[in-house]
């Protein structure tokens, strides 16, 4: 028979399964034809599309495996002048076609959607494939190939099959397993070890994306035979000198490959309780990857291994793939604890080593021309915010994990002034105008603008780091100048939590509705966040009020408005090191107009710009965060008051976009809380005072008194967006429209009352 009647003819049949397949169809015919059709025509030897062509010129024609099932339209013969170039490419189509049908039949078979009879079907022919025709050294073969799109093809076929092997309890291929555990051996410039890499990575993907319970068994089973051999090609890759290397472009292509291998190994290692030494590597020996931010190497890898140590430290490495499919309460991991603690000091010892000076930040253009500038072309660029935020963040977060174990107050102390500095300095040049003039704790909200749920997770972990040095100072009982020393240093090393949030409402514009949407949403940590800022609210409320009135002081001194950017709170420190007494002095707050105000013109960012990277919210089920962040989502304290979450699972999409827009739109107005919108006005005005004796439960702006002090506004708009939150939350509940229940949050919100009676001062 005609090479290239045998391929058509071959071509044709493989289109019809793959529809049938594809629909899910159950297949008529004897298993082993399949078989015939779906084995790839190549030797061990030889993976080109030569080989297929000299198989199809043997007696071995599809004539002698015809399926009843699958007819063959009348297919002429093609004339004698066709070119060998021809029939390669037909070739080469045919065995992409092969490697479709083969990819497709497993996911269906995978699939809970298909049907059981069809099913039993295809895992026939797959088994079959498996055992009599060594197509994973085929597929391995294939690797080799100089065709990308055959050889990606062969990749992903292979990755399938395996995990198919692993859920069927198929002993794994010894020929797969030899051929990666001798290219991981150590680092070699050669293609093979990426294409071992992706594999592994990709069954991996597949075993996460599955929703069987045996999970965990099933990855201890594939990664056991590579537990070993992956430690030695860590060691190995991240030994290397790359400036010696002779193709750069390999050694890059590993690194990416491997880092997100390494991400699903920890993934792992979080989520499913395994006991394999390849999950560890990171946390044994987390200087080999930190040492590769040192390297001159090209900035996107940088960003991309920077973003990495990101989210370990927080706990949401591969957060896609487990959505839904992980238990969102796992229970505590005290060798976790311990592995995340070896990170983070190793973090901050590359940071004291001078990790943030080697970082480049200046970025080049993105264009769709690329990001050459033309001569004559000026275009400026700012800086990378995507390496000072996960720069800012792993530093926060290494702080304060290294905090929660067992180191003394004066130690810590000494890391937080010593860190905090180094960061400070980092961010300094790439922050306009500068943070020496200003507040210092303004650089958190600056940095993180564009990025809430990295703003809120840096505010959390500065807030964690106050709360356990304000208790360890508690335990000491302290006089009370060393407590003002200490509240001068929270503001000179800019982790001061009521400025933080301060600045936080600010962004937001003192909007309700946008700290309802952060409420409503799982995306961010800021449910956490907020219900610790309102306990410290009520143990801290004298430091809060002396900010507040700092930060009036400021606006009425220079007629800058709250929505605009505040004044500083401290000097340069090369200059004056000691903040403003007023700081730190509880009864000294009247004096409060010795600031250099910023320019209202000089602001970076949009003024009323809203932090919210999210359009439309919905309350059914959210990506998995971290296992922590999941715990403490309604487990705050007063939790005898919660009880079970009550969402309505009847609820469409519709429904939800409609409640968070009658939200939003009765927050705006609530009965009883109109306002005049000239309260909002950027001009300034005269604020109501505090009456020093009121009966008046909670504060209402548009009955206060008339007579005036600038010392009072921002924090009469604080209790205001208080007000309206919790009215807005007893609405949602009592329709039963709040994804969770409220009792304990509403508690602390109404407890900001007593903010009221507290800040009585005399005119």
């Amino acid at each position: 028979m005609n090479i290239t009647l045998s391929i058509k003819i071959t071509s044709s049949i493989l289109e019809q399964l793959y529809k049938k397949v594809l629909s899910g169809t159950i297949l008529e015919d004897d298993s082993h034809d399949y078989v015939f059709y779906l084995n790839p025509a190549l030797s061990n030897q030889d993976c080109s599309a030569a080989s297929s062509l000299e198989w199809l010129n043997t007696d071995a024609v599809p004539c002698q495996h015809q399926l009843p099932s699958i007819r063959v339209s009348t297919i002429p013969e093609a004339p004698v002048c066709v070119k060998r170039h021809s029939q390669m490419s037909d070739a080469r189509e045919m065995m992409l076609l092969q490697l479709t049908v083969i990819k497709v039949m497993v996911t269906r078979i995978l699939s809970v959607e298909t049907e059981i009879h069809a099913k039993e079907k295809y895992r026939d022919v797959i088994k079959i494939l498996l055992q009599s025709n060594e197509i994973d050294s085929k597929l391995i073969c294939m690797f080799q190939n100089s065709d990308k799109l055959l050889s990606h093809m062969a990749a992903k076929c292979l990755a399938l099959l395996l995990y198919f092997q692993l859920r069927e309890k198929i002993t794994l291929s010894n020929s797969w397993i030899a051929f990666c555990q001798k290219n991981l051996s150590g680092y070699s410039e050669s293609d093979e070890a990426i294409h071992c890499l992706w594999t592994l990575t990709a069954v991996m993907k597949e075993i996460f994306k599955d929703t069987c319970s045996e999970k965990a068994e099933i990855l201890k089973q594939f990664l056991t035979p590579f537990d070993s051999t992956l430690e030695v090609f860590y060691d190995s890759l991240f030994a290397q000198h790359f400036e010696n290397c002779q193709n750069p472009s390999r050694i890059i292509n590993s690194l990416v490959c491997f880092l997100e291998l390494l991400e699903l190994l920890i993934t792992s290692r979080i989520y499913l309780k395994l006991d394999c030494r390849s999950q560890r590597i990171l946390f044994l020996k987390p200087s080999c990857v930190l040492n590769v931010l040192t390297w001159p190497i090209q900035a996107f890898v940088k960003r991309k291994l920077i973003i990495f140590i990101k989210k370990c430290l927080l706990y949401k490495v591969g957060e896609d793939l487990c959505r839904g499919s992980v238990p969102a309460m796992i229970s505590p991991d005290h060798h976790l604890d311990t592995d995340m603690l070896a990170l983070a000091n190793a973090v901050l010892q590359a940071v004291h080593l001078g990790l943030l000076k080697t970082l480049s930040v200046h970025r080049k253009p993105s264009c769709f021309g690329g990001d050459e500038v033309q001569p004559g072309c000026a275009y400026l660029c700012g800086p990378d915010h995507v390496i000072l935020r996960a720069a800012s963040l792993i530093t926060m977060k290494s702080l304060e994990i290294k905090f929660q174990s067992d180191t003394s107050t004066n130690e810590m102390k000494v890391d937080l002034h010593r860190f905090m500095s180094e960061l400070l300095t980092f961010l300094k040049p790439h922050l306009q105008p500068s943070l020496q003039l200003h507040n210092p704790c303004e650089w958190l909200s600056r940095v993180f603008i564009e990025q809430d749920d990295d703003m809120l997770e840096a505010a959390k972990a500065s807030m964690g780091i106050y709360l356990k040095l304000t208790r360890e100072c508690e335990a000491t009982k302290r006089l009370t100048q060393e407590k003002e020393m200490w509240i001068r240093h929270t503001h000179e090393n800019g982790y001061n939590p009521h400025c933080i949030f301060l600045f936080f409402l600010k962004n937001i514009g003192f909007d309700s509705t946008v700290l309802l949407d952060f409420l409503i949403s799982s995306e961010t940590c800021f449910l956490e966040y907020f219900v610790r800022y309102l306990k410290l609210l009520q143990k801290d409320c004298d430091n809060f009020f002396i900010i507040c009135k700092f930060f009036d002081a400021s606006e009425s001194q220079y007629g800058i408005n709250i929505c605009g950017c505040v004044s500083s709170l401290v000097q340069d420190r090369s200059t004056n090191p000691i903040l403003p007494h007023h700081l730190t002095a509880p009864n000294s707050h009247k004096k409060g107009h010795a600031w250099v105000p910023r320019a209202s013109g000089d602001s970076s960012e949009p003024l009323n710009q809203v932090v919210i990277s999210k359009e439309t919210h919905t309350m059914g089920d959210h990506s998995l965060s971290s296992p922590q962040a999941s715990h403490s989502l309604v487990d705050y304290e007063d939790s005898d008051d919660s009880e079970a979450e009550s969402t309505d699972q009847c609820l469409v999409k519709s429904e939800q976009t409609t409640l968070h827009q009658e939200a939003i739109k009765k927050i705006q107005d609530p009965a009883g809380l109109s306002r005049d919108k000239k309260e909002f006005n950027h001009e300034p005005q005269s604020w109501p005072l505090i009456a020093k004796e009121s009966t008046t439960s909670f504060i209402d702006c548009e009955a206060a008194p008339n007579n005036t002090v600038s010392d009072a506004r921002i924090f009469y708009r604080i209790i205001k967006c208080f007000k309206e939150l919790q009215d807005a939350i007893c609405r949602l509940q009592k329709r039963n429209l709040f994804p969770y229940n409220p009792a304990a949050l509403l508690k602390l919100l109404k407890s900001t009352e007593a903010l009221y009676s507290k800040s009585v001062s005399p005119l």
